[in-house]
């Protein structure tokens, strides 16, 4: 049986590409010293990044950014920080009917959220159906989902208070959205203290 020679992609590799000074039976890099002494780096072994004399690029997620935050009216008192409570937009006015006190409320088409005091989800169990976002940071599920998305489609505010808090009463809303869930509330007393 005639043994059959596969070419080492190497080979097709263009001079002065950075993984020349790869070695392959090591994994290791070595970097050029310039004392006479062996500077070594472990690490992992990469794949090739030629085919056939061709450079391959995958992509890479973005810079890691923090989620983007919404933002209240500088002119309301956010004594005690704020989060945010997320539901469908199907329920959304119809817990705005509901509530005795309605503070700012953000919407997108996706999501109405509602600004409460920060920590309101200690000691609650939030219905699966509600999103809870502490200090108000919305995450995109993806990177790739957020870059298709512009900043013209974030949530907007569609509802501002008439007084200076800008929080809607935790309890109400809570109690609230495990009605429209068709959960039973479950709460904690001795959590968070």
């Amino acid at each position: 049986m005639e043994r059959q020679h596969i070419p080492d992609l190497r080979d097709h590799q263009p001079a002065g590409h950075p993984s020349d000074h790869l070695s392959a039976l090591d994994g290791r890099d070595r970097l050029p010293a310039t004392d006479g002494r062996d500077h070594t780096a472990a690490v992992e072994p990469r794949p090739h990044p030629a085919v056939l004399g061709l450079r391959m690029y995958l992509p890479t997620a973005p810079p890691h950014e923090s989620p983007a935050r919404l933002v209240i009216p500088a002119e309301l008192s956010a004594g005690l920080g704020y989060d945010a409570v997320g539901a469908s937009p199907e329920h959304g006015e119809r817990i705005m009917d509901c509530l005795p006190r309605v503070g700012c409320v953000f919407a997108d088409d996706e999501r109405w959220w509602w600004i409460v005091p920060s920590g309101s989800h200690i000691g609650v169990t939030w219905p699966s159906s509600t999103s809870y976002a502490v200090g108000a940071r919305l995450a995109d599920p993806s990177w790739t989902r957020a870059l298709l998305r512009s900043r013209s489609a974030r949530p907007r505010l569609i509802h501002r208070p008439e007084g200076d808090s800008p929080y809607t009463p935790p309890i109400p809303l809570y109690f609230l959205t495990c009605r429209l869930a068709g959960s039973t509330p479950s709460w904690s007393l001795g959590a968070g203290i």
